[in-house]
């Protein structure tokens, strides 16, 4: 009961996460309209990131959060899931409900096998 009280801002409402197969099972549906945001900064992006992902590094996604669709899912990835996360509290914060961190980040993505462009 008062666990609620005790948390900081950021974490009072829970951010939904999920790991990097389940993300890019998501993404590769043919009929898939998922969002993938990559909040690392641009010389991060652009050192490898996930097929699909668009860039808005975490410091300017408050002043660019009419770039993130509010009617689909959005996916947040970044190095190791930290600063997605923060991402995800931040834009739910902003209204929008419909966001997943990625567990592990790109650092798990490439683990994986995953695809990386």
């Amino acid at each position: 009961m008062f666990g609620r009280f005790l948390r900081g801002p950021e974490e009072a409402q829970a951010v939904s996460t999920i790991d990097v197969r389940e993300a890019w099972e998501r993404l590769s549906r043919a009929d898939s309209e998922v969002v993938l945001i990559d909040v690392r900064e641009p010389w991060e992006y652009r050192s490898g990131h996930a097929p699909r992902a668009v860039n808005i590094p975490l410091g300017q996604l408050a002043t660019r959060v009419d770039e993130v669709p509010r009617d689909r899912e959005v996916l947040l990835i970044c190095l190791s899931g930290h600063r997605s996360a923060q991402a995800a509290r931040l834009l739910q914060r902003l209204g929008l409900p419909r966001v997943v961190n990625i567990k592990g980040g790109i650092t798990s993505w490439r683990l994986h096998g995953l695809p990386v462009e």
